[in-house]
């Protein structure tokens, strides 16, 4: 089982899932704002895959220029999965965090290079301990220029990696698929849970782009 997590599934194999939105929070944990806001105008969303998405959600939720963060599971085939359905492998989705961010305050720049630093992006289906597709590394972009920005920062980042003992960077970087909002309880996880777990960590090289996160 644990070898048939790590390999991730075909949409004819995947689980159908269901027609049914999961319930999910209402407001969002610590601003208050409605969790399933629309992008304000000027604001601009940006979509993360980096392991537990516990603890990916509380890298970002206090950065400057963070208007709103949500998580929940996306980049596979299963309608409306479940969390347990999703660490079954059998659904494709991965976890993932969405964020609404004013790049006025914060670049897109400043998010890659948080997203490159704040996990090991070359260890395939896992993070650490983590073991499944659903751990897997992505980033998912809204516009050509997000696209380009992220295949960009993974070349200026792989060299540097390497240099440190890395192995090749496995990070899918593909336009944003549907999103599915997780579980209330997924929801600021760690904000609600401060000594929950978080299985998330950086590979301690420095991204070379960005200015604000270091």
């Amino acid at each position: 089982m644990s070898q048939k997590k790590l390999e991730m599934i075909s949409a004819d194999a995947a689980l159908p899932g269901r027609g049914t939105v999961l319930n999910t929070a209402k407001t969002h944990f610590l601003s208050g704002r409605p969790l399933k806001s629309e992008v304000p105008l000027g604001l601009q969303e940006a979509m993360f895959g980096m392991g537990c998405f516990w603890g990916v959600e509380r890298m970002f939720w206090d950065l400057d220029g963070i208007w709103l963060t949500r998580v929940g599971y996306a980049g596979g085939f299963t309608l409306n999965a479940t969390y347990e359905e999703v660490c079954s492998g059998q659904t494709g989705h991965n976890e993932v965090l969405q964020v609404i961010f004013d790049p006025l305050v914060t670049s897109y720049l400043d998010l890659l290079k948080l997203f490159w630093e704040g996990h090991d992006p070359t260890q395939g289906m896992q993070q650490g301990n983590d073991l499944g597709t659903q751990y897997r590394s992505g980033i998912y972009t809204y516009s050509d220029a997000q696209d380009q920005a992220a295949k960009a920062s993974c070349e200026a980042f792989a060299p540097k990696l390497k240099s440190e003992g890395y192995g090749v960077i496995t990070t899918e970087i593909i336009p944003a698929p549907v999103f599915y909002y997780a579980e209330d309880y997924h929801q600021q996880y760690l904000a609600k849970n401060p000594n929950g777990y978080c299985g998330v960590g950086g590979t301690g090289v420095i991204c070379p782009i960005g200015l604000k996160v270091s």
